[in-house]
């Protein structure tokens, strides 16, 4: 495994290009509405961006009051 990495380094850094703004965007919209369990989640678990644009697109919506 560590010799296909090495010889194709340009897989990690799509999946690199890949995860990091959706992650960075669900850790913003989770900051922002105060969802804290979701904020842990999203920072400790890496899911190559699938549980990130599942919480944007289902669970980032604020609330009405």
């Amino acid at each position: 495994m560590e010799e296909f990495i090495l010889q194709n380094s340009w897989i990690l850094l799509l999946i690199t290009l890949w995860t990091v703004p959706w992650k960075g965007v669900a850790l913003w919209k989770s900051a922002s509405n105060k969802q804290t369990g979701w904020f842990i989640a999203m920072l400790i678990l890496n899911t190559l961006a699938i549980l990130e644009i599942i919480y944007i697109f289902c669970f980032s919506k604020k609330k009405k009051s």
